[in-house]
């Protein structure tokens, strides 16, 4: 009978001890699983105040280069140019903004060898231009927006001719014509108030030239395509 009373104690004993471990891992289990819940929603929390400061900003200033493919007259082939840009953003709200946006382009026109001994001179082109942007992507890290901008062109076509007009080389006249251009903007964040950009871009020019077989003027919209990249610095809150 003691015998019996003994393998009760020990059986006994052993579902305490096995009830009571559950009872442990189960509570660590719970508490593992609250812990990963909060870490999640602290993470989300900083996620969310991080693009709320990134796009709060009032002020987006950018600056940087890259290049564009231009035709410089009617019969020419396109040139490869460098160009420098700047432009100045000022948010409405964190979608909507209003850009003020210079560049400048410079490059040599394919002329080739003329009778006039002149071969592939340099020329220079300027745009200053104003319009809408719009942020349609927004992320901790990544932002997407569009721009359509319109304005006038500074070409100087003659710059490089050795006082030849650029007319009589198959270039375009030098002359201030409107211009117009869309865009969209690539964005890579640091910081908030830091980012890279880069900027595939479409240029519309109106130059005009002279026809050298009839002697009249020419021209039309010239296609051009090309890309930016530069640094964004944004300051400011939008109220």
């Amino acid at each position: 009978m003691s015998g019996f009373r003994s393998s009760v104690y020990r059986l006994a004993v052993l579902v305490l001890l096995a009830a009571f471990t559950f009872g442990i891992t189960s509570a660590d289990a719970q508490m593992t699983r609250r812990s990963r819940r909060e870490s999640n929603a602290n993470r989300q929390a900083r996620v969310i105040r991080t693009v709320q400061e990134t796009y709060s900003h009032r002020y987006e200033v950018f600056g940087g280069g890259g290049f564009l493919r231009f035709r410089s007259g009617e019969y020419l082939q396109r040139n490869a140019e460098v160009t420098w840009a700047t432009s100045g953003t000022y948010y409405l709200n964190q979608k909507f903004g209003i850009v003020a946006d210079i560049r400048g382009g410079y490059g040599n026109a394919k002329v080739g060898n003329t009778i006039y001994n002149i071969a592939n001179p340099l020329i220079t082109e300027y745009t200053f231009m104003g319009g809408p942007s719009y942020r349609f992507y927004a992320k901790q890290k990544t932002a997407i927006s569009g721009h359509v901008l319109a304005g006038y062109s500074l070409g100087n076509f003659d710059g490089g001719s050795k006082g030849i007009s650029a007319t009589k080389l198959g270039m375009w006249a030098t002359s201030s014509r409107p211009v117009f251009s869309a865009g969209v903007n690539f964005d890579y964040n640091f910081y908030p108030n830091l980012a890279f950009r880069l900027t595939p871009t479409y240029v519309g020019t109106t130059f005009n030239g002279i026809d050298l077989n009839t002697g009249k003027s020419n021209g039309s919209i010239q296609n051009n395509l090309g890309v930016n990249a530069g640094i964004v610095y944004r300051f400011g809150k939008i109220k």
